[in-house]
């Protein structure tokens, strides 16, 4: 059913998502699934592990600690609108922007951490996109994004860089 179900869709309704559906939606997405090795619900490149899920709100940013499973404060204030270059984003309840620590990649180049990384980000998003489909919820995998931008806004090191971002919501209507 949830493949089925499974679609893009780019109209939210502006109802916030409850804190149990956002906790299982960020461990559907890249949560520890298998504790004693620490090993996650998407692939990673040679096992890096270097992609971060920042849920971006209203209220605020926080990043996800898998380890811990709850979110960290990270930025006041609504940046939503910066997560896209769309207009939904800036009133959807919920858009997750994906990073990437290059310094977790080793000696790989620049090009390749970004292609390998980028592959990761989009696994991540399939589980979020199946997590979505199987709760009613809408979802948008989005490479439309001033990545730089963004990145200085939500002050992040040099050392991360944004692949992609994905808005989640209830859909409108």
């Amino acid at each position: 059913r949830a493949f089925t179900a499974r679609r893009s869709i780019r109209e939210y309704s502006a109802r916030p998502l409850s804190a149990q559906v956002l906790a299982d939606l960020l461990w559907a997405a890249f949560g520890i699934n298998r504790p004693q090795s620490g090993d996650r619900t998407a692939p990673s490149w040679r096992h890096a592990i270097e992609t971060e899920i920042y849920a971006v709100m209203a209220e605020g940013v926080w990043r996800y600690d898998p380890g811990r499973h709850r979110l960290l404060p990270q930025l006041r204030g609504d940046i939503r609108a910066q997560t896209g270059t769309q207009d939904f984003p800036a009133t959807a309840p919920l858009n997750l922007v994906y990073a990437a620590n290059g310094d977790r990649m080793g000696n790989a180049s620049a090009e390749d951490k970004r292609l390998y990384a980028s592959v990761d980000a989009g696994c991540i998003g399939e589980n979020v996109y199946l997590f979505c489909a199987s709760e009613g919820l809408a979802t948008v995998f989005r490479a439309s994004v001033d990545r730089d931008a963004l990145a200085r806004t939500m002050r992040l090191d040099r050392s991360r860089f944004i692949t992609f971002a994905q808005t989640v919501g209830y859909p409108k209507g």
